[in-house]
């Protein structure tokens, strides 16, 4: 528990406005998208990197539990205090764009500037940051590092790990380290900032970012591709990337996600023959660029079973070909009261197996698992929908259907999250996908740089 003099200290570092203990902050900073709920013992907002070291080390000297958060948009539990301790909080004063080097093509953030700040402040002066996450409107770029998030545009550009050049970031016992350099090459010394890439906050506190930038497309175009079924299209998906198309994105949407959006969306205009679509943007400097990534496209999607392909004429049909897939998940919440939402990896190869598998699973248990999202890297949003979330059997047999999707995943040579991480809610399951000698060099990874277990302990199952 965190004392007076404990809260004196943090007063003492950070100022009074600073620092919250009562009933309402600890509510406000309780929970994430997972619903959970975790009572912190406070709220402390640091300033800047030396606020944070002071706080560290003082927390390390007293045992004091620490959960590094940014907006709290995750859906694992990674930024929940499920064992007590302060929040620190980054997003109130740790949130500026400190730098685009134009020269150099690098963005320099503190870790409370949100995603989509970034994105409009870079594009400003053409250059283009690609990560972008469905919370891009208010996720922070440390919980996109810290989560290593994915995106629509992973398909082409990749995800964050392969934009982050160098860190600054703060040890549990207060030192401060830089990971890293602006250099395009650097391999002086181990890789200490991959590390601490999807640590989820538990090996050190992220002060600073240096991210690579690219120049901003000239032209792009949306795409979207019809399929009489979803095992059409996701074949379509590896062996059109493999003829050489290379879309910005390739997004799909089964069966059941077209039903649910012809009910709840009745507005949006679908293909009436559609099992399955992929939807997505090509870009390039020059039209021409475009015009042929669409006809490889169009070719490859029409040897592999499409039955139409529909290019936007404007922003406008470009915006309603989008709605369709950014509405996906309000959609599915026809098919039950509770939503046991996984991300699940595979290769793109296996998407046609995985997702007739995960059906199968499905229909075992009595539910409807509809499924889509970022096709065009193998990684699929599995719903498993729970009819009634009051009824404890339907409760345990959806979690028996989630925990035989992740082994089935696992044998494919797939992975348990492809974008979301694992924090609490899939720490149970990190044996399915490692073996204990994994495990257990995870374990002396997190041991090497937090010897006292104070920094946000217990997540990934570590």
């Amino acid at each position: 528990m965190i004392d007076e003099a404990h809260l004196d200290y943090f007063i003492s570092v950070v100022g009074e406005d600073n620092v919250k203990s009562d009933k309402a902050h600890k509510i406000a900073y309780c929970y994430d998208a997972t619903k959970e709920r975790f009572e912190p013992d406070a709220v402390v907002f640091p300033r800047d990197e030396q606020d944070v070291s002071k706080i560290v080390k003082y927390c390390n000297e007293h045992k004091i539990i620490i959960v590094p958060r940014g907006a709290g948009s995750g859906f694992t539990g990674g930024a929940l205090p499920a064992n007590g301790g302060i929040i620190l909080s980054l997003e109130r004063h740790m949130n500026k764009l400190l730098e685009i080097d134009m020269q150099n093509l690098v963005g320099v953030v503190q870790p409370g500037l949100i995603n989509m700040q970034f994105q409009k402040a870079v594009e400003e002066v053409g250059l283009f940051y690609p990560p972008d996450p469905a919370s891009e409107e208010y996720s922070t770029l440390g919980g996109n590092v810290s989560e290593n998030a994915g995106g629509m545009r992973a398909a082409k550009y990749g995800i964050t790990k392969d934009y982050v050049m160098a860190l600054r970031a703060v040890l549990p016992n207060g030192e401060i380290i830089t990971c890293g350099k602006k250099t395009i090459k650097d391999v002086a010394g181990y890789n200490t900032a991959g590390i601490l890439i999807a640590s989820e906050g538990t090996l050190a506190i992220i002060t600073e970012i240096t991210l690579k930038l690219i120049p901003k497309p000239k032209f792009k175009q949306t795409y979207m591709g019809v399929f009489p079924d979803v095992n059409k299209a996701m074949n379509a998906v590896f062996k059109s990337l493999a003829s050489g198309a290379n879309p910005v994105a390739m997004e799909f949407l089964d069966t059941l996600v077209i039903k649910a959006l012809k009910q709840k969306f009745p507005q949006v205009e679908l293909p009436e023959n559609a099992g399955g679509i992929l939807v997505g943007d090509v870009d390039g400097s020059s039209q021409a660029e475009i015009d042929s990534q669409l006809e490889t496209l169009k070719e490859a999607f029409a040897n592999y079973g499409s039955i139409d392909f529909i290019v936007a004429k404007d922003e406008n049909h470009a915006k309603s070909l989008w709605f369709a897939r950014r509405n996906a998940s309000p959609a599915t919440a026809i098919y039950g009261t509770k939503k046991l939402n996984e991300d699940i990896s595979v290769p793109r190869s296996k998407l046609p197996e995985a997702l007739d598998e995960i059906y199968k699973i499905g229909e075992k248990y009595g539910f409807n698992v509809p499924c889509f999202g970022h096709a065009g890297d193998g990684n699929i949003h599995v719903n498993v929908m729970v009819k009634d979330k009051e009824n404890p059997k339907e409760m345990e047999d959806g979690h028996k259907a989630i925990e035989e999707i992740f082994k089935l995943v696992v044998s494919m040579g797939g992975t348990l999250s492809g974008e979301h991480g694992i924090g609490l809610s899939k720490a149970p399951f990190m044996n399915i996908a490692f073996n204990e000698a994994e495990l257990e060099l995870f374990r002396s990874i997190k041991k090497a740089f937090d010897p006292n277990n104070i920094l946000n302990p217990f997540k990934m199952g570590l």
